[in-house]
């Protein structure tokens, strides 16, 4: 398992490096949005799939369309464009179900499917948006953060976690790694203080706040995914990452990175 979670990392990293530095805006070509949006795609696909286990058939081409929507969000420059997309998730799935289906299923279906394109749609668009608006290290930020909490999490939680977390939603998380993982966050948040490629105009006492809310807001991303997955009775939302999961399972603690780093620099920088 070890050894496969390495190898995908290996192999997944330089791809996200690539599409990330070589995109809007300082590129034509809005490279980080398609790779979002084919990620948002797939993982919409996950999120269905484990649903409609549990015996609840979403709308999975409606949903994995407006997650699409959702997420070319920050191109669109009208004023309209959020709205409608809004509305249209919250009427459109209930209009086909009265038509398609019986009255005891419209509602557990309705709620799933937007849950989906919410869930996924909504949430990556905030990565797009930090692209766009921040910039690609604040994007760096967000991704490596997590990447490092999670790191720590993992091996300090499998190594000395002896205290459970949420033993009926996630039986492996221990406090000792939760508290590892917000070190971790912290210790990669400062990196981004000293003068390198990567560098923001963010001081320690700012580094260290956004270390310790990328970290705990992952987490809980991370814990609300293990919530679905055990409601739903399926171990991983895929395979399409050996060693992690599917895509869906990689998102979880990014998105909600995502949006706090967002809209941190939208509150307290820009």
């Amino acid at each position: 398992m070890l050894r496969k979670r390495i190898i995908t990392a290996l192999c997944g990293i330089p791809l996200l490096v690539v599409v990330i530095w070589f995109s809007e805006p300082e590129y034509t070509f809005p490279l980080f949005t398609v790779f979002v949006s084919l990620w948002g795609l797939l993982s919409a696909f996950e999120f269905y799939r484990i649903t409609a286990i549990s015996r609840i058939l979403p709308l999975t081409i409606f949903g994995i369309i407006w997650t699409v929507l959702f997420i070319i969000r920050p191109h669109i420059t009208s004023g309209l464009y959020y709205p409608i997309v809004l509305a249209s998730v919250l009427v459109l799935p209930m209009l086909l179900l009265l038509i398609r289906r019986k009255e005891k299923e419209i509602v557990n279906t309705w709620a799933w499917t937007v849950t989906g394109v919410l869930y996924v749609g909504l949430l990556l668009s905030y990565l797009v948006d930090l692209r766009l608006e921040a910039g690609r290290n604040w994007v760096f930020l967000a991704i490596l953060a997590t990447f490092g909490s999670d790191t720590m999490a993992y091996f300090i939680g499998k190594a000395f976690g002896r205290h459970k977390m949420a033993p009926r939603i996630s039986p492996n998380k221990t406090w000792e790694g939760a508290a590892a993982g917000v070190i971790g966050g912290v210790v990669i948040s400062l990196l981004f203080t000293i003068s390198w490629p990567l560098q923001l105009p963010i001081n320690y006492g700012q580094a260290i706040l956004l270390g310790v809310l990328i970290s705990v807001f992952g987490q809980f991303g991370d814990l609300l995914e293990s919530l679905l997955k055990r409601y739903t009775g399926v171990k991983e939302s895929g395979s399409l990452m050996p060693g992690h999961g599917g895509l869906l399972d990689r998102m979880d603690s990014v998105v909600f990175a995502g949006v706090v780093v967002y809209l941190y620099y939208v509150f307290a920088v820009a």
